[in-house]
């Protein structure tokens, strides 16, 4: 029995030492090794693809990070200049203080010491103002400081020599009388009357009186800046005045600006004596309109 033919198990036997079954296996191998040569270059690509977006985010990361260490030295400095820029108007508020209560202070002082019915103080933005009748100053007609107006400008010199960073403007005024034309006549009109008297004060306060020259100027209006009506007796006498204007540096105006208008400098032969003409001391610029 073992000798005889066995037709089906034979059959399988020939079928499995045949090649072609042998080869089955193989390409089963082959087929899983290209499917997972495919996956590893794909999550090889896709890893490739992260690493690159990560080193974009770390260089995006990196200039922000130079942008914000830039930011903060800016803000660092701008804290500074904000410190020094709040320290500069605290200073100035110290100093516009100060300023304001010496500005009192001096108009407290020039009213105690100055104020009468024919010497008034007035104050209107920022210039202080001592305005004098000319009768307590000159006669009439005349540009020669009387006694009782040279003791005015020595108590107003007083004053001033404590508040040396003031300025001084001595403006003068008169009334609408013509001058005299007859053989007494000693100015050619009210324009050199007005600023032959506002010289003869400033001579004073800076020869007799050793105000500093450097801070005085002297203008003269003549008529044409009345505060009163002309037509009164009443009127023309307030408008015949010298006004002494006191103000800081800053609204003094700059050198070499156009003189105000009406005003003139009164002319050498126009002089009277005793008044002698120094043009380093006078200034016929003139402060803005009173």
């Amino acid at each position: 029995m073992s000798e005889a033919r066995k037709p089906l198990t034979d059959h399988l036997a020939r079928n499995s030492r045949s090649p072609l079954g042998a080869a089955k296996p193989a390409w089963i191998t082959v087929g899983v090794l290209v499917v997972a040569l495919i996956a590893v270059l794909l999550l090889w690509a896709i890893a490739v693809g992260k690493l690159r977006g990560l080193e974009g985010l770390r260089s995006q990361l990196d200039d922000a990070n130079a942008s914000l260490a830039g930011a903060q030295i800016q803000i660092s400095k701008d804290k500074d200049q904000i410190a020094g820029l709040q320290s500069q108007i605290a200073d100035l508020q110290q100093q516009t203080n100060t300023v304001a209560q010496m500005a009192s202070g001096l108009e407290n002082e020039m009213r105690n010491d100055l104020e009468s019915k024919d010497v008034t103080i007035s104050n209107l933005q920022g210039k202080l103002t001592v305005n004098i009748l000319d009768n307590v100053l000159f006669d009439s007609g005349e540009a020669i400081l009387k006694p009782d107006g040279q003791a005015v400008m020595r108590k107003i010199a007083a004053i001033l020599t404590e508040h040396p960073t003031l300025k001084i403007h001595v403006i003068g005024y008169t009334d609408n009388v013509p001058i005299r034309t007859d053989g007494r006549r000693r100015f050619a009109s009210n324009w050199e009357l007005s600023t032959a008297r506002a010289l003869a004060a400033v001579h004073f306060l800076t020869e007799d009186a050793a105000v500093d020259p450097r801070r005085v100027g002297a203008v003269g209006y003549g008529e044409f800046r009345p505060v009163a009506d002309n037509a009164t007796p009443e009127g023309r006498a307030k408008n015949r005045r010298i006004a002494i204007t006191i103000l800081p540096d800053e609204l003094m105006g700059l050198p070499g600006a156009t003189p105000a208008p009406n005003s003139a400098p009164v002319p050498p032969s126009s002089i009277p004596p005793g008044v002698p003409l120094k043009p380093t001391t006078s200034d016929t610029s003139g402060p803005p309109g009173m």
